[in-house]
């Protein structure tokens, strides 16, 4: 801090100079000034003496208000306005107006941002829940003719409009996902298959064969936004996975006793270089731009959700062939501290 007040000082430096130079020529110009070199030397330690002390007295006077901001910048929370120092003089006072000013017309501003962003989740949902009505009895109309192959592929079409407005409707939901929590002790094959049940037309239309092995495990977590996350990576694995091939989710414990899900797909899988922004919001990869099928919005959608839950979502390195997302669960033990995670 020093060296910067210094810096932002250069003009008083500069007149001091300047104003000790001018005397000092004063002095030795002047035939009527009659002064020994030891005097003048004297002169000139006083003068720089005198400075040096004025200009330490004010970096300390100046400079505390600033420290003080500097520190609290260090641990600043969300009151940090209640917490500002007490000026020390007319041009604190002002940084300290202007402060707390600036504070509260962003405080001004944020409200009417959350507002409005209230206003239109509550119009996203209420319009969710309107087209909710005609998919259901469009969804009664394909299920009263089992037999037909053109209604077989307008269902298909249906389930890929259904899974678009169910992820919008989470969407508005997912900044208040705490307040939604039901933690409960859970099988995970359970869910898995109650996934890939809503999923069987669009995997019938791929002839797609899907497993489900491994250990019937169970994990604490809230059962709506795990299914959630599931149906993020099933809809991936079947839209990526080609025809006539099979789909597999394998459920175990790890060496560490944790309880995972695996969700492997026979796909074109993800290139080494993109595995660290799969989850990056928009981030839509090779495969993604030339299938022109992805938005970028899958994956980060259950991985968020995933890290409200105390859930590691991960994509399995190493693979030659296809993909492996695994979902690994908090452990049961940790159930009060996912609760409490929830709750803040």
């Amino acid at each position: 801090m020093f060296i910067r007040y210094v810096d932002a000082r250069k003009s008083w430096i500069l007149l001091f100079a300047g104003l000790l130079g001018l005397a000092n020529a004063l002095i030795l110009l002047d035939q009527g000034i009659q002064v020994t070199s030891t005097s003048l030397l004297y002169f000139n330690a006083l003068f720089i003496l005198s400075f040096l002390l004025f200009f330490i007295w004010r970096f300390k006077r100046e400079t505390k208000y600033a420290a003080a901001l500097a520190s609290l910048q260090e641990d600043m929370d969300l009151d940090w306005i209640e917490t500002l120092p007490e000026p020390g003089n007319g041009l604190d006072q002002m940084t300290n107006d202007i402060l707390r000013e600036a504070s509260l017309q962003f405080k001004r501003k944020l409200s009417d941002y959350k507002e409005t962003q209230l206003i239109e989740n509550e119009f996203t949902a209420s319009w969710i829940h309107e087209v909710k009505t005609p998919l259901t009895a469009m969804k009664l109309i394909l299920d009263a003719r089992p037999s037909d192959p053109e209604i077989r592929k307008i269902e298909v079409e249906w389930l890929r409009v259904y899974l678009l407005v169910d992820r919008q409707l989470h969407m508005t939901r997912l900044t208040a996902i705490e307040s939604d929590y039901n933690l409960e002790l859970t099988s995970i094959q359970c869910l898995a298959s109650e996934e890939v049940r809503d999923l069987a037309p669009w995997c019938m239309a791929k002839n797609l064969a899907v497993s489900i092995e491994g250990t019937d495990v169970k994990a604490i977590t809230d059962r709506k936004w795990c299914r959630f996350i599931l149906r993020q990576l099933l809809t991936n694995a079947v839209k990526y996975n080609p025809a006539n091939t099979e789909l597999m989710i394998v459920t175990d414990v790890t060496e560490s006793g944790q309880v995972f899900l695996d969700v492997i797909d026979e796909g074109p899988g993800i290139q080494p270089h993109e595995l660290p922004r799969i989850f990056e919001k928009g981030f839509t990869g090779e495969n993604g731009r030339i299938q022109n099928a992805a938005t970028g919005l899958g994956l980060y959608l259950a991985k968020t959700v995933a890290d409200k839950l105390g859930i590691t979502l991960k994509a399995q390195p190493g693979q030659t062939k296809g993909t492996v997302m695994r979902m690994i669960f908090v452990d049961p033990n940790a159930f009060e501290a996912v609760r409490r995670g929830a709750g803040e």
